[in-house]
């Protein structure tokens, strides 16, 4: 099941990632609560979500072009640095009681720039991590389950750190947390890459970057539901708060209870997609996730106990981690290598890039019309855009065969060998 883990810089990589992504998960639970109990508003938990990743939107389709020019494992040595650099500086504000809400959303402004250059690096840098081309999903499947993994555990730190000594602490824990990643970014040997004058400006590379993705249906379909997913849907997490408040009368402690749920949901899908031999009908088992978290979403509306939610949450967190986790697999199945950057950042661009507007609109929905209308309206267009994609496989599956063949993935010996039966 573990094949890209024989790769040792892989290991490193992986080592350092979770270690980092603990102190992540506590950064951001502390943060959402900490905006919260000084508004006491959604809309403001929202506008901060928003300023973290309103920089995507800005810069992300330019950065991308910029890690496929720059040496990733030096650009993440800097882009780590600052954002560990941001976490002390959020820490330090607030252990001397000093901080407001324009300096959480500045400095979430800030480490949404960071991101935005971070984000491209990172995916993109696996592929340099492990030994055969063939073991990347098992990389990709594994980062996901770290990331879920630490989700489980960060936000359970999280509550219990901000029950005893406060949220600052839960900032300062997580600017340490970046030591690891730095250290195993250190301990990676990747080959230098080779510098040339590039051949193109920055304005043609992107346009090549993104003639590449109109031409090939898939990745074009995937991007374009994961970005609708991410606007209209996906951003129901920033109502975690005011269930928390509202709907179960807790705590930070019961954020951390409703954010675990999700994330033990998640981890359990990226498990599932773990024990994939191959990436064949990925597609279609992105629809069916969605269909799944539609109704997720739905039933979470009426819940009024965590006896009823927590269930609901598993739901949720797992079929949209496995809606992102296997767009992340078919993209970087597909994709070019000197054109990974470029599409990475597509990919990033369609989370982080319109989840901030996503996570406006929700707030200010909830704030006027309350959490209940405001999950049935996310389960509804969930549904309708996963019906859509559904009716999109069909046409793309030609096009996904044949890059398969090319790619060597689908041979005579596959499971899927008539040439009618749906491979996407």
């Amino acid at each position: 099941m573990l094949p890209a883990l024989q790769s040792r810089n892989f290991r490193l990589y992986l080592y350092g990632q979770f270690v980092s992504l603990i102190g992540t998960w506590m950064q951001q639970l502390a943060s959402s609560w900490l905006v919260y109990k000084l508004t006491g508003s959604v809309f403001w938990s929202g506008l901060t979500a928003f300023a973290s990743m309103v920089p995507n939107f800005l810069i992300g389709l330019f950065t991308g072009v910029l890690v496929d020019r720059l040496d990733k494992r030096k650009l993440l040595l800097w882009t780590q640095s600052l954002a560990g650099f941001q976490a002390l500086i959020l820490a330090v504000l607030t252990l001397s009681h000093r901080v407001t809400i324009a300096e959480i959303i500045g400095l979430s402004f800030f480490l949404g720039l960071i991101n935005a250059l971070d984000m491209p690096a990172r995916q993109s840098f696996v592929i340099q991590l492990v030994n055969r081309r063939s073991d990347l999903p098992n990389a990709i499947a594994l980062n996901s389950s770290v990331l879920n993994g630490t989700r489980l555990l960060g936000p359970s730190l999280a509550g219990i750190t901000i029950a005893y000594v406060g949220e600052g602490f839960c900032f300062l824990i997580n600017a340490l947390s970046y030591v690891g990643v730095l250290i195993a970014l250190f301990l990676i040997k990747v080959d230098r890459p080779k510098r040339s004058k590039p051949a193109e400006s920055l304005q043609q590379a992107m346009k090549i970057g993104l003639r590449f993705v109109m031409d090939a249906p898939p990745i074009l379909a995937t991007l374009i539901f994961l970005s609708l997913m991410n606007l209209f849907a996906m951003p129901y997490t920033t109502l975690f708060p005011a269930m928390a408040s509202q709907i179960l009368g807790g705590d930070a402690g019961m954020l951390g209870q409703i954010t675990t749920s999700a994330a033990v949901g998640a981890l359990c899908s990226t498990l599932f997609v773990l024990q994939r031999k191959n990436v064949l009908r990925l597609g279609l088992n992105i629809v069916r996730a969605g269909f799944g978290f539609s109704f997720g979403l739905m039933a979470l509306a009426y819940t009024k106990t965590p006896a009823t939610m927590f269930p609901c949450l598993l739901l949720t967190g797992a079929t949209m981690m496995f809606q992102m986790g296997a767009s992340n697999i078919i993209i970087q199945t597909l994709v070019d290598d000197d054109k990974r950057g470029r599409v990475m950042s597509l990919f990033a661009f369609s989370m982080l890039g319109v989840a901030p507007f996503g996570s406006l609109l929700l707030g200010w929905i909830a704030d006027r019309v309350g959490i209940h209308f405001t999950l049935l309206l996310c389960g509804g267009l969930s549904l309708l855009f996963s019906i859509v994609f559904l009716l999109r496989i069909e046409k793309i599956n030609p096009y996904v065969r044949r890059r398969y063949e090319e790619l060597g993935i689908l041979t005579p010996d596959t499971s899927h060998p008539h040439p009618n039966s749906i491979v996407f």
